[in-house]
């Protein structure tokens, strides 16, 4: 699909979920059955029309890596985004979860819409996937942390996640992504990187870079950027086997909700 000049900065390589319709912020709410969506005041309305269109594409990519239906990304339309607006000084994105929301800055977030969402989808499944994990917990952690899983095949691909990125091959040990991660912390002086959320979320960051659609404006960075030249994303048979366990999971998922839930029209006409 062909870009205006203004957007060149952003390359996208996948299918035409619109048929080159414009979109807007409402088409994308309507589709995805986002709870709600915030734009900034200081957006202006030719950024909206250029963000929409940007948003709408990322999203539909996302759906059509995870092989799920629409209230997959919306997270059965419990999930709320702001654009331009409710984000933190120095962060060009992030998630929160008390207001279950993600917010990207107006001129700095693009290209982290893979690792929120993510971070959204951890923290959405925690009281799914474990029976006593305390509440607000992310799932990632709760694994790490031995809480009770609940029986469920789904939730036994989802422990194959966690069990690939945190963990080395004979699972008894931590992985060299966590390794690596731990010494990074250690060297800033910070936790950040080795959290089991952080290393989840840039995993699947990755599972989704290596899907095949090429879209900077939903991922970017696993392959080139100073962190994964610091090993802070998966490599090598690691990055593999995380990918295969991803796959099959999201395979499952969307299976199961496409076939609870049929799939929405592309654009409102």
């Amino acid at each position: 699909m062909s870009q205006s000049a203004s957007d060149r900065r952003f390359y996208r390589q996948g299918p035409d979920h619109r048929g080159g319709d414009e979109v807007s912020f409402v088409d994308i709410r309507r589709r995805f059955d986002f709870r709600s969506i915030r734009i900034g005041r200081w957006v202006t309305r030719a950024e909206q029309q250029r963000a929409a269109g940007l948003f709408y594409d990322a999203l539909a990519d996302l759906m059509t890596i995870l092989r799920g239906p629409e209230v997959l990304v919306s997270l059965r339309g419990t999930l709320s985004l702001q654009y331009g607006t409710g984000g933190r000084p120095g962060v060009s994105a992030h998630y929160d979860p008390m207001q279950r929301c993600f917010s990207l800055a107006k001129n700095a977030g693009p290209g982290s819409i893979a690792h929120e969402w993510f971070h959204a989808f951890d923290h959405y499944l925690c009281d799914k996937a474990f029976s006593d994990a305390p509440r607000g917990m992310f799932a990632s952690r709760a694994w790490l942390d031995d809480a009770t899983p609940v029986p469920h095949p789904l939730n036994d691909r989802l422990s194959c996640c966690f069990r690939a990125i945190l963990l080395d091959a004979s699972g008894e040990g931590p992985s060299e992504l966590f390794r690596v991660s731990a010494r990074t912390d250690e060297s800033l002086g910070t936790l950040y990187y080795s959290q089991p959320e952080e290393l989840c979320a840039r995993a699947f960051e990755a599972f989704v870079q290596d899907s095949g659609i090429r879209n900077n404006f939903l991922v970017k960075g696993t392959r080139a950027s100073e962190e994964a030249r610091a090993g802070l994303y998966p490599l090598g048979v690691q990055r593999e086997r995380i990918n295969a366990a991803f796959a099959d999971y999201f395979h499952s998922l969307g299976t199961a909700l496409l076939q609870a839930s049929p799939p929405r029209a592309p654009v409102a006409g």
